[in-house]
């Protein structure tokens, strides 16, 4: 589950607020993965010769460069999931084909600067807006993406790239809204429709939930390959209990340019330091975001002006660290001194820190719950983060992973424990013993620990273990005795680093029969070699939470291709439940969990009817 979306690469547009006023006629050209060299060399004979003349390595009569066309994305990347969805938005199955086939599949109707107005069709999973282009404007099956715009609205748009089978867009004018969804003055943040944050903010919460339930819905359409029938239907998504100020970690940047070309006369003051502006390459200035918590806005403002007096310190931009860490005092006590966690030791290498990140000295700030507890922002990466789920305590790393939604993390774990034991498992007595797979600093093993009897948790990283172990010792588990009364069965709880070619040879003392599997991948879900172990191993349940629906869906498909080749296909994995979790409203993100239960295959109950 390890999403962040302030790390995570969004198709580029130049995106504008819904107003009309367009956008300034100069921009800056992109070089984003998918438009890269094809920009202008799809765009049409005028902007390429535009754009060659402008560069001086072009002139009159040259050739018209040839098209490069990227490899094919990574399945399940965010590219991928759009180019599915342009795909079967067109709908033209046989025209689109036949575009591949005759390698035109890259060569747009389109122009670069046509302004134009479309009607949306849908959204993508990715929540921007695609709408195909009319008829009178091409023959051709072509697609537009555009950002801020919702389904049945009429809007005016500017093409700035061409990629495969669809165009990139600017948001220029929303000319006729959607009055039923579009509700503008639910808008808090000032600088909604140009950070590339959030695409959601002008719809009704229940409407984003409705949303990130389709997309789990066309997440296993499309990716995972399996018949309808094994696909239970998609449950309501779980809200989020905060749906602003709800974010415990932030990560602004800069950029600077090399010491030897900064000028005296630059007035650091004017210094842009915040979040991408969506569509460019360039840094907004941004003074709070509004679905980050009180401490890191209020820590913010501080933050930004050390920064500014320090410039001539930084050699380059960087990436600055605001995480949201508290302690419990006692509210009788509300002026008691604070002391932050003292740090666990960490390798920059093992936690994945960008080297350019820098710890910046924070103003003393704090904000106090109504129940006492008191939150501080933490900027260095190798200081200690506290957080509570529900009564567990869990420290680690400020620059290691933890889930940034502190608030939906106890519904989260409280729906796994009981999706293990539901009422529809007879046999849920039997489950004893759990694995934690991409276990982290222990979220789900510590949190279940006291359902199970033996649990382990595996993880590669080596300082992850030790937070592990070290929050696993601040909540007592295992407990030294077991008194009769206890609702606690944990007899042993270890967590061990392991290989992904071998995670599972640690826990081969573990029963199949009485064992329950939690994965819990990073976005780009689990290689086939770990889902090969997995079969191998046949666990009594699966329970699989992911930040990349798209590549659990694929995941669950390869699952059910390699359960038919063990043990004749006697048995498979049967989806109990899909649902998704909003851990990051205001977003088009969503998190899945899939719980899955090993059962006789469908072969094989056909033999014993």
């Amino acid at each position: 589950m390890d999403l962040d979306p302030e790390s995570v690469e969004v198709p580029a547009h130049r995106a504008r607020s819904s107003s009309t006023t367009p956008p300034p006629a100069k921009k800056v050209r992109l070089t984003e993965h998918l438009a890269e060299d094809v920009t202008d060399a799809t765009a049409g004979p005028s902007s390429v010769t535009g754009a060659r003349n402008a560069q001086g390595k072009e002139g009159k009569g040259k050739k018209k460069r040839k098209i490069r066309r990227p490899p094919p994305p990574e399945p399940g990347s965010s590219e991928d999931v759009i180019l599915r969805d342009v795909i079967e938005l067109l709908g033209v199955k046989d025209a689109v084909e036949s575009l591949a086939k005759e390698g035109k599949d890259w060569e747009s109707p389109l122009e670069k600067g046509q302004v134009f107005e479309v009607v949306i069709d849908e959204l993508s999973s990715n929540g921007e807006a695609i709408a195909r282009v009319p008829s009178t404007i091409s023959a051709t099956p072509w697609a537009i993406l555009v950002p801020f715009a919702l389904p049945g609205e009429t809007v005016r748009i500017r093409v700035y790239a061409n990629v495969r089978l669809h165009s990139l867009a600017d948001l220029v004018e929303v000319v006729n809204p959607n009055g039923s969804i579009r509700d503008d003055g639910r808008v808090r943040c000032r600088y909604f429709g140009t950070c590339a944050g959030c695409q959601y903010q002008m719809l009704s919460y229940e409407t984003q939930l409705q949303l990130k339930q389709r997309v789990v819905e066309k997440a296993y359409k499309n990716f995972s390959g399996l018949p309808p029938s094994l696909v239970p239907p998609i449950l309501p998504t779980v809200a989020s209990p905060k749906t602003y100020g709800y974010r415990t970690k932030i990560t602004p940047h800069f950029d600077l340019p090399p010491v030897s070309k900064r000028k005296e006369s630059d007035d650091p003051n004017k210094l842009p330091i915040g979040f991408g502006e969506k569509g460019r390459r360039k840094v907004m200035d941004i003074e709070e975001c509004v679905i980050a918590t009180p401490v890191l806005n209020q820590a913010l403002p501080g933050i930004r002006g050390n920064v500014r007096n320090k410039l001539n310190t930084y050699k380059r931009g960087a990436t600055l660290l605001l995480r949201d860490s508290f302690k419990k005092l006692d509210i009788d006590d509300s002026s008691a001194p604070l002391v932050e966690p003292a740090p666990i030791p960490v390798s920059q290498a093992d936690v994945g820190v960008p080297v350019d990140v820098r710890a910046v000295e924070a103003p003393a700030t704090t904000t106090v719950d109504e129940d006492g507890t008191a939150h501080v922002c933490i900027t260095d990466y190798k200081a200690t983060v506290r957080e509570h789920v529900g009564d567990t305590v869990f420290e680690f790393p400020a620059g290691s992973f933890f889930q940034n939604n502190n608030s939906v993390l106890l519904p989260l774990v409280l729906y796994v424990r009981n999706a293990i034991f539901t009422s529809a498992t007879s046999d849920a007595a039997s489950l004893t013993h759990l694995v934690d797979t991409y276990c982290g600093s222990g979220l789900f093993a510590i949190t279940l620990a006291p359902h199970f009897e033996h649990v382990a948790g595996v993880e590669i990283s080596q300082e992850s273990i030790a937070s592990a172990k070290n929050n696993a010792a601040l909540n007592n588990l295992p407990p030294p005795t077991i008194a009769p009364s206890s609702d606690i069965r944990t007899k042993s709880l270890t967590f061990l680093a392991g290989k992904s070619e071998t995670i599972f040879s640690s826990v081969s003392h573990f029963p199949p029969q009485n064992t329950v599997i939690i994965i819990d991948p990073p976005r780009k879900g689990c290689d086939k070699l770990f889902l090969q172990q997995l079969v191998a191993f046949k666990p009594a349940k699966l329970v699989y939470v992911s930040c990349n629906v798209h590549t659990q869906a694929r995941d669950l498909g390869m699952l059910a291709e390699l359960m038919k080749e063990v043990g004749d296909g006697k048995e498979t994995y049967a989806i109990e439940s899909l649902r998704g979790f909003d851990l990051f409203p205001q977003t088009a993100h969503v998190e899945s969990v899939a719980v899955l239960k090993l059962v006789p295959s469908v072969a094989e109950q056909e033999k014993l009817e």
